[in-house]
């Protein structure tokens, strides 16, 4: 379980990169001139593990591009403009990131972006179908728990669905599960690893606090506290943002972590573990969040929920039956798309 195994990419971000073996990875930043895009740019670009970044939007990517080009790293850097550009942004690409799409504002559910933001998944990894179908994908863009959905029944319609390679950054959850355990047990954030299972939106974020490494424990009204906080955590930034947007450095933070293990697991690392919403026969949910042995083609191996405690297994019980209808109607918009 990941309560055992390392966190691989956390100081990856906070120390100098120890070059890889094969550091010439073309990565896709689709969505690259947003809130999410620019700063998850910007650390990719620091990072000898892409040998190039491309970066796509509808407005503003050449100068983002132009601008993260100066940076005195190796990675080349290339901005595309609009839907004509977009074939050539993905051409060669072995890893696409999307954190495209409107963000959240106060009063809104994720599920309240499904209209705008699920036609914006759909037509990038159409794309992706089309252009690097063989690329690991990776989708950001909210509501997760249906964009994932959408994604491989896209791929499906393409016949190139391979579901150990798509992938839903469930990542920031795990972020703030470390953050906030760190907080209350007054432990360094960067030595504390929740694992957190489920989906990626409100009660379908399940932290498991029981498998924490290291061990911690609370009584129980502070452990329904935190885990109502880790639940509700994108929330209170779009608060606390007060109508300026979402949850985007943050995000981008642990959107860069994932990218890394992936990137460090696709160059033959071992050991490299990371929780992500993907297609799962865990439970009674056809997608499910759980720790994932990456490897050099995606999903290596699936690690399960392991051993819960007795709130946990309530938890997973009270969101599958969200989590269906979530998914449900992702594959709906996707299979009743024209």
């Amino acid at each position: 379980m990941l309560s055992r195994v390392a966190r691989p990419a956390v100081s990856a971000l906070g120390r100098s990169f120890s070059v890889s073996s094969q550091n010439n990875v073309k990565v896709a930043v689709l969505g690259a001139s947003g809130g999410i895009g620019q700063p998850l740019s910007l650390l990719l670009k620091n990072s000898p593990l892409v040998g190039e970044l491309s970066l796509y939007d509808i407005a503003h990517t050449p100068g983002v591009a132009a601008d993260l080009s100066h940076i005195e790293t190796r990675a080349k850097v290339t901005g595309y403009l609009g839907v004509d550009q977009l074939p050539e942004a993905l051409k060669g690409c072995e890893l696409v990131v999307i954190p495209a799409g409107v963000p959240r504002k106060p009063g809104m559910t994720r599920d309240d972006l499904f209209n705008t933001n699920a036609t914006i998944v759909a037509d990038l990894t159409e794309a992706c179908a089309q252009n690097c179908p063989e690329a690991m994908i990776c989708v950001i863009s909210n509501p997760v728990n249906s964009t994932i959905p959408i994604t491989s029944e896209i791929f499906k319609k393409h016949g190139v669905y391979n579901p150990n390679k798509i992938f839903g950054v469930s990542t920031l959850d795990v972020v703030r599960a470390n953050t906030f355990v760190a907080e209350l047990k007054d432990l360094d954030p960067a030595r504390v690893s929740v694992p957190v299972i489920g989906g990626h939106a409100g009660k379908t974020i399940i932290p498991l606090i029981s498998q924490c490494n290291p061990k911690v424990e609370f009584p129980q009204d502070k452990l329904e506290a935190l885990t109502g906080r880790i639940q509700e955590a994108g929330t209170e930034v779009v608060k606390a943002k007060a109508g300026a947007g979402s949850a985007t450095l943050s995000m981008a933070y642990a959107g860069a972590r994932f990218v890394f293990s992936l990137l460090d697991a696709m160059n033959g690392k071992e050991g490299v573990v990371e929780c992500a919403f993907v297609r799962s026969e865990e439970t009674e949910s056809p997608y499910f969040s759980t720790p994932l042995l990456l490897g050099k083609n995606g999903i290596e191996k699936n690690l399960g929920l392991g051993k819960l405690s007795a709130f946990e297994e309530k938890l997973v019980a009270d969101a599958i039956g969200e989590l269906k209808g979530s998914i449900k109607k992702g594959e709906d918009f996707a299979k009743n798309r024209k």
